[in-house]
């Protein structure tokens, strides 16, 4: 065996930058690990190793464990050490906890975590006790290698029947450990770091040991709150000035996140410790100011370092600090801390520390797409600046007008500093004032709902943003130096678009276009111009607009082709919203062409990435419906060949290329002129591809493109279809049975939640040419619903039968009568699904539907359907609560009238609604006991009053929202949405129905009425004698 001497040459010998000598090193640890006993004896022999080969020793040891050790391992290679070599090898790990050499105790935790990962409790029980005992210890170095095991090992490797014991044990010896100062920072940041995945563990394991959990909290987290109190309040200012390293940092950090879990898993516990936590907080954000400053914002000086080497940054404190802040904000629990002084201090912390780093300013003059990211509301790249615009949200949520008279002065504030800045020659001047714009425009919609609201009272604007855009961006747009400042004003502007006057709003767009066709300006500013050309498209003036957007398009097109990622889609949203701008009237052939053409080049490098599939298919969408004559024509010739050729060429491995090719047809498709329809050729071009590749596919993305690219043709030109014939002789509408038939009969349901779509329109409009196959269409339909698991996939299959029952329902039910699947009749099958899911479905038009063809099943005569018996309401036991759900059976006529009142009660919506129309009580009590809702006075099941009375108004049936065609489901066919079932009066219709049906049928209705709970009764009683 080799020795220490020789195994730290050999591990020394693996980071060699020469091939040959690394290959050779790593082919002798092999032979080493033979005996892997002998190995790791040496490698913690003290004094052996030095800084490269324990790094080399780290990585070594680990990849063995993974390999070698257990068959847990998803690496696992085999040959695993007999138990009694595992157990000696254990023991030199423990061992190695408590050496003196940092880096080996490093070495020791991070092998041992892993082991015990496999081992523990099963081969390895006395390691919890032999930890515990070791981090009791008064030897700093073993409380430092334990401590770093546990860290690990709380986190992964205990069970909810272990928690509490190990915890009663383990958390007393952590807050000693917590409060000495014999122990490295970083170990003692360590012991908080374990006590809050104990936090976490005691929360996921709190309902199981409610009791257990309750004492456990109540005894132990006041005694750490406290002591997070005591070292919050230690000056902050000798930990960062002048200190050799930042490790006091690491336990305030620890503390903050910490703080972060409780207030999330046991809230009550922190109330009384919030006023206390909340300055501290704010006093910390003040105190750090000046060392990000030095180190950050300037970079003065490079970042200290921790004692083990390990870079500390201050924004990994400051984050912490804002997300516990915004935490609290929007828990409403200590609202009155944040109210005055405390709310402008808040402010003005976060207005400093949101400012642009140094690295920053590097980074995202050089990486457009990381500029846009930082940008993006959605942006998954966590910084300060993100977490201090969150905090902002959070504070304006709820206390909206405070909150933006805070930004008014410390806006202004900002200005006059900058300002004196600029004339002291200081050249970073500017980035005061971006970071406060930058500020006060992420919370722009808050702001001018605010603004809204108090010039609807009459009352003095909080913020005069017309001010700032008069008078102070202007001057900011002819800074080119300072791009980042210059960018931010056209932002801002466009953020606060709506307050612009029309010539004011031409000067900042004329501006924005200028800067995106300058070849001198720099990609931040370009960036932010197209951004701000983006925000004045959302939603502005389309008089204004519409001036500038052939040359806006114009401009963005070459772009198409030299950009990627975020800034490529940037670029796509923007000429998406461009596009649409006066129904793209303004579009001449030549421009419409070019960009198609950009278009599918983008689809060509990009095909597999679905956020620009689907920028680029809403693209070809408005490129298509423009109202200038020519251009769907222009389009269609440009784009559908190619599309056709993709979708007939692609090989069956690269499914995303047909999918995507399929939604572009589509969109092709949506944008045909109502009056024209297709064109001529459009179905005869793309038909033959299109019934070949879903013929072949089993791709459910395919199919389920497909069945929704031909709904769309049967919408929009359905001759098209039932004329076409291809090569073999067959015809579209044989195609397209074909193609429900394979659905209808595959076990995933995925690809089939558009059939029933098809289906409706394939009814609709074909008319006579589907009722040769209606028999053998509807039984697999109804085979179907036997084996059906999903809501979506059954109200598919529901929705055509309540479109036929309600166009010509004895016809349709003579042929479901002599249906037999299994045993079980047609109605049997149809009438229990859609009983079971009616009140469930989506969608405006469908639910509507579904509810008018149960009132024609009740006013059918058959005894078939009158007998049959179906699923009724809930049996509720108390004393079997926790049993399974068990139903009533009751007659379909019954369960029918319910539904249908049920409709008539909640206007169509399920919201939960009492018989005389208002919102039932209920009592909403957090699990720990807690109102939710204790601080916010007069609130109505979660809501504000002012809230609820909207939405009682919006859902309620006094309200009109589910009668008026302005609160269609977007999801909704255009056609549909014309339908006269969109358009009737459905609660006039329904309490018709009920009133004619008692009269007409009254033996019958009042048997079935008879059967209403009280509640439906009741409503059933106000509609008789209305």
């Amino acid at each position: 065996m080799a020795s220490p001497a020789e195994i730290a040459q050999i591990l020394t010998a693996t980071l060699s930058p020469d091939t040959n000598t690394r290959v050779a090193a790593e082919l002798k640890l092999a032979e080493i690990f033979v005996q892997p006993l002998s190995f790791i004896a040496r490698v913690i022999a003290p004094g052996i190793l030095t800084l490269r080969p324990i790094y080399s020793a780290s990585i070594t040891l680990r990849k063995y464990i993974r390999e070698r050790w257990s068959p847990i391992f998803p690496t696992f290679k085999g040959s695993a050490p007999a138990p009694e070599v595992k157990s000696k090898i254990r023991d030199n790990l423990f061992l190695g906890l408590s050496d003196p050499n940092r880096k080996i105790r490093s070495l020791s935790a991070h092998a041992l975590s892993s082991v015990a990962n496999a081992d523990w409790p099963d081969e390895y029980p006395e390691l919890l006790q032999n930890l515990i005992t070791l981090v009791s210890s008064a030897s700093p170095n073993s409380v430092h290698g334990a401590m770093q095991v546990f860290t690990e090992f709380i986190k992964s490797d205990l069970t909810e029947d272990q928690i509490l014991p190990v915890l009663r044990e383990l958390l007393p010896v952590l807050l000693s450990i917590l409060g000495s100062n014999e122990h490295a920072a970083p170990t003692r940041a360590r012991t908080i770091s374990v006590f809050r995945q104990c936090v976490s563990a005691l929360y996921m394991v709190k309902d199981q040991y409610p009791d257990a959990v309750n004492e456990a909290t109540t005894g132990i987290l006041p005694v750490w709150l406290e002591a997070f109190k005591t070292l919050l309040n230690i000056d902050l200012q000798p930990e960062l000035n002048g200190a050799e390293t930042w490790d006091g940092l690491l336990v305030r950090t620890q503390i903050f996140k910490t703080l972060d879990v409780i207030r999330v898993s046991f809230p009550a516990s922190l109330t009384a410790y919030l006023p206390d936590l909340l300055a501290s907080s704010l006093h910390h954000l003040q105190a750090v100011y000046p060392a990000f400053t030095h180190y950050y914002l300037l970079a003065s000086d490079p970042v200290p370092q921790t004692s083990e080497d390990e870079t500390v940054d201050l924004p990994q404190l400051i984050c912490p600090i804002l997300d516990f802040l915004s935490s609290v904000s929007r828990s409403g629990k200590a609202r009155t801390w944040f109210i005055g002084g405390n709310l402008s201090a808040l402010i003005a912390a976060v207005f400093n520390l949101v400012q642009m780093t140094d690295e920053d300013e590097d980074n995202w003059a050089n990486n457009p797409n990381a500029f846009i990211a930082q940008e993006d509301d959605e942006t998954q790249q966590y910084s300060v600046r993100v977490a201090g615009f969150d905090l902002l949200s959070a504070l304006i949520d709820r206390v909206q007008l405070e909150v933006t008279k805070n930004f008014q002065s410390a806006l202004q504030h900002t200005i006059n500093a900058s300002q004196q800045a600029r004339e002291g020659g200081n050249s970073e001047w500017w980035k005061p004032l971006e970071a406060a714009l930058a500020a006060v425009g992420s919370q722009a919609q808050s702001i001018l709902d605010c603004l809204e609201d108090q010039e609807a009272g009459g009352l003095e604007k909080p913020i005069d943003i017309d001010y700032f855009l008069l008078n102070v961006i202007p001057s900011i747009l002819t800074l080119p130096e300072h791009p980042f400042l210059q960018g931010r004003g056209f932002v801002f502007a466009s953020q606060f678009s709506k307050l612009l006057q029309a010539q004011s709003a031409n000067q900042y767009l004329e501006a924005a276009v200028q800067v995106i066709e300058s070849t001198e300006a720099g990609a931040p500013v370009k960036i932010s111009a197209v951004k701000a050309v983006q925000n004045f498209y959302e939603g502005g003036d389309e008089d204004v607009l519409a001036p500038f957007a052939p040359r806006i398009a114009r401009d963005l097109g070459p772009f198409l082709g030299l950009t990627s990622e975020d800034t490529l889609t940037l670029v796509l949203e923007t000429l998406s919203v461009v596009l649409g701008v006066n129904f793209g009237q303004w579009l001449t052939p030549e421009l419409a062409s070019a960009l198609a053409i950009a278009c599918l080049e983008v689809w060509h490098k990009n095909n597999k990435d679905p956020i620009f599939i689907s920028l680029l298919a809403d693209i070809l969408k408005e490129l298509a419906s423009s109202s200038s004559a020519g251009i769907y024509e222009t389009v269609v010739k440009q784009a559908l060949p190619i599309l056709v050729e993709a979708i007939g060429s692609a090989k069956a491995t690269e499914s995303w290329i047909p999918s995507a090719a399929i939604e572009f047809a589509q969109s092709l498709a949506a944008g045909a002129p109502a009056e024209k329809g297709l064109g001529d050729g459009f179905f005869a071009l793309l038909a033959p591809s299109l019934f070949q590749c879903l013929d072949q596919t089993e791709d459910r993305d395919v199919l389920q493109t497909g069945i929704t690219c031909l709904t769309l043709v049967v919408r929009k030109e359905c001759n098209q279809l039932v004329s076409w014939t291809g090569a073999d002789g067959r015809g579209g509408l044989d195609h397209v049975l074909g193609l429900v038939a394979k659905l209808l009969q595959s076990q995933e349901e995925a690809g089939g939640l558009a059939i029933g779509d098809l289906i409706i329109h394939l009814f609709r409009r074909t008319g006579e040419a589907v009722l040769p196959v209606l028999p053998q269409l509807l039984e697999a339909m109804l085979k179907a619903m036997t084996t059906a698991k999903t809501a979506s996939y059954t109200q598919s299959l529901v929705i055509p039968f309540a479109f036929l029952i309600n166009n010509q329902r004895d016809t349709v039910l003579d042929l479901i009568e002599h249906i037999n699947i299994n045993g079980r009749s047609g109605f049997d099958i149809l009438l229990n699904t859609w009983c079971e899911n009616a009140e469930t479905f989506q969608g405006y038009w469908p639910s509507r539907l579904s509810t008018l063809g149960l009132t024609q099943l009740l006013l059918s005569e058959r005894q078939s359907i009158r007998s049959l018996i179906v699923k009724g309401d809930m049996i509720l036991k108390a004393e079997t609560k926790n049993a399974p759900h068990e139903f009533s059976s009751i007659p379909f006529p019954v369960k029918a009238l319910k539904i249908i009142v049920h409709d008539l009660q909640s206007g169509g919506d399920a919201a939960t609604i009492s018989a005389q129309g208002g919102f039932k009580s209920v009592e909403t009590l957090s699990e720990d006991g807690e109102d939710d809702w204790d601080e916010e006075e007069g609130l109505v099941q979660g809501f504000k009053p002012d809230e609820f009375a909207f939405l009682s108004e919006m859902l309620g049936p006094k309200g009109v929202a589910f009668d008026n065609d302005d609160y269609l489901d977007d999801n909704d066919d255009e056609d549909l949405k014309n339908d006269p079932i969109s358009q009737m009066d459905m609660q006039s219709h329904l309490r018709t129905f009920i009133r004619d049906y008692a009269a007409q049928h009254g033996d019958a209705f009042g048997s079935i009425a008879g059967q209403l709970n009280v509640e439906e009764s009741l409503v059933v009683h106000q509609v008789l004698n209305a």
